[in-house]
């Protein structure tokens, strides 16, 4: 991997992590086209490790009053809102952590497919636009109770299935059980500090027994690059979805799975 590829390939999982569009449908786009090759666990890490810097340092305020909130729960022995709904992101995580414990193995070997990514794409993106259509956006992100932190932490388990986007199916239980364009967008964004955090200490594990294809230079670089482009994806995605809604990266995934599914039908080869 040169340089160009590792830049392209970091601002990819910078823009795509947080937005409702799929990560692994990108990712998957410029070794289709371009024969790039796997970009390897250790570039996997670095770039995964940005996107988490991103969303740790956009949301510092709130994970502060989280875990203010918790040592002032514990003292006073008593629940308050900060406390709560950090317990309710602990709650949803669950779900994504069992599930994924259970059926990784079996998606990586049978799931990572054009076919299928392209297919699941097409399909949740259908049902992001449904989501956005007919949830009645009044309940805030105080409303989150055991019921919506179960469903959406069960939504996010599917994500597991490569196409479907963890951003995009949390987004859309989120709707669907009624909470604010905004306030979904919120809660789908905490949740995700546990699960890129937990993936991070998966694929750490494994690196010791690869050999370090890319530069430590590069790596920094991946890292650095994904984690400005996801901080600006944040905030540009929060101040879009209040205006215009989920339709147009409902829109947006609709063509981009078509297209790939058009590529398992006529590889670029073929052309």
């Amino acid at each position: 991997m040169d340089w160009i590829q590792a830049v392209v390939l970091a601002v990819i999982q910078g823009l795509t992590e947080f937005l409702p569009v799929s990560s692994s449908a990108h990712l998957i786009l410029p070794s289709q086209l371009l024969g790039w090759q796997d970009q390897g666990l250790a570039f996997d890490v670095a770039i995964h490790l940005g996107t988490l810097i991103a969303v740790l340092w956009y949301y510092r305020n709130t994970l502060g009053a989280m875990v203010g909130g918790a040592l002032r729960g514990v003292s006073q022995r008593q629940m308050n809102p900060d406390l709560h709904l950090g317990l309710m992101i602990v709650w949803a995580t669950i779900p994504a952590v069992i599930f994924g414990f259970l059926f990784k193995d079996m998606v990586e070997q049978y799931a990572r497919s054009a076919a299928v990514i392209g297919t699941t794409t097409i399909l949740f993106g259908g049902l992001l636009w449904w989501a956005d259509r007919r949830g009645s956006k009044q309940l805030q992100l105080a409303a989150v109770g055991l019921g919506i932190a179960t469903l959406v932490g069960l939504a996010q388990a599917l994500a597991l299935i490569p196409g479907t986007s963890r951003s995009g199916i949390t987004l859309t239980a989120a709707l669907l059980l009624g909470l604010r364009r905004d306030d979904a967008a919120h809660f789908s964004f905490l949740l995700s500090i546990p699960v890129i955090l937990g993936a991070i200490v998966l694929m750490s594990r494994d690196l010791v027994h690869l050999e370090q294809v890319y530069s430590n230079a590069q790596l920094a670089m991946a890292c650095l690059v994904s984690a400005l482009v996801a901080y600006a994806s944040i905030g540009f995605f929060l101040r879009l979805v209040t205006r215009v809604g989920m339709v147009p990266f409902a829109i947006y995934r609709l063509v981009l799975g078509s297209v790939l599914l058009l590529m398992v039908l006529w590889p670029v080869t073929q052309l």
